[in-house]
């Protein structure tokens, strides 16, 4: 499948800004789920300083604001064809070693909630069943909800407030498979919905480690293995190492965020 993206966000300042400075993951690779055609990313009130590949391998463009600017708008759009693999990355690594994703963050520390969900897996003889189980325990103990949580919300915390969104449930699911001493990460990236165009932000899933597979994604939100409709920005520990924008700014004064986004085939 042929998915076309174009995604803007777009900051306004209150006051003139000092100095602003982001990290953005607006960048796809291929992998065996995708394949980049044509892609680009553009800056207008500020200006790419430098790219990187990060220690994850997510290719990452530092943006600066216009020193005294008032607006910054970072746009990606492009092209990628997708495949259905049932959501097996498979055994795609990078410098990154498998034990470092078996480590917590505050993100994804684990309480009550999350170790009694972790017990899901003990009750399944097959790893990748009891994974799919705990994908449906964790959406049945926090439904999907907007406004309920943020972005500084933890796993732990969402469990408590019995709501969340598509972070709060891959960093739960992230969270409860490191307690069951699988190594699990944070995936951003882009789903096509069928009943729409325009969304209003991107999405977010989860991967586990499965000795006999390699990566699995699991899309607790939509009670899902990744298929033909997902686009993989980029991976971490938890939801701020993958991030699609995130960064500092000096200055005084509230900011505001637009952001446009649409996927389609």
């Amino acid at each position: 499948m042929q998915l076309t993206i174009n995604h803007t966000t777009r900051y306004t300042y209150e006051n003139p800004v000092d100095y602003a400075l982001q990290k953005v993951r607006l960048r796809p690779r291929d992998n065996p789920m995708q394949k980049v055609g044509m892609w680009q990313v553009a800056v207008t009130g500020g200006k790419q300083e430098a790219d990187y590949r990060d220690h994850y391998g997510n290719h990452v463009d530092l943006v600066s604001t216009t020193p005294g600017g008032t607006e910054l708008t970072i746009s990606a759009q492009g092209t990628v064809t997708t495949h259905d693999t049932a959501g097996v990355l498979g055994r795609s690594y990078g410098r990154a070693p498998l034990w470092h994703f078996a480590q917590a963050t505050p993100l994804t520390s684990a309480g009550e909630g999350v170790t009694a969900l972790a017990a899901v897996l003990e009750e399944h003889g097959q790893t990748l069943d009891g994974l799919h189980a705990l994908s449906a325990a964790i959406l049945d103990a926090a439904p999907y909800e907007l406004g309920k949580t943020n972005a500084a919300t933890s796993a732990e915390e969402a469990l408590r407030i019995g709501h969340g969104v598509c972070q709060d449930h891959a960093n739960i699911m992230v969270a409860a498979a490191r307690v069951a001493g699988l190594p699990a990460r944070y995936v951003s990236g882009y789903l096509m919905m069928n009943d729409r165009v325009d969304q209003d932000a991107s999405h977010a899933w989860a991967e586990v480690h499965v000795d006999d597979l390699g990566w699995v994604g699991f899309d607790v939100s939509n009670g899902v293995s990744p298929d033909e409709r997902y686009v993989r920005l980029a991976i971490g520990r938890d939801a701020p190492d993958a991030a699609p924008i995130s960064g500092l700014r000096l200055g005084s004064g509230d900011e505001s965020l637009i952001v446009s986004l649409q996927v389609q085939q």
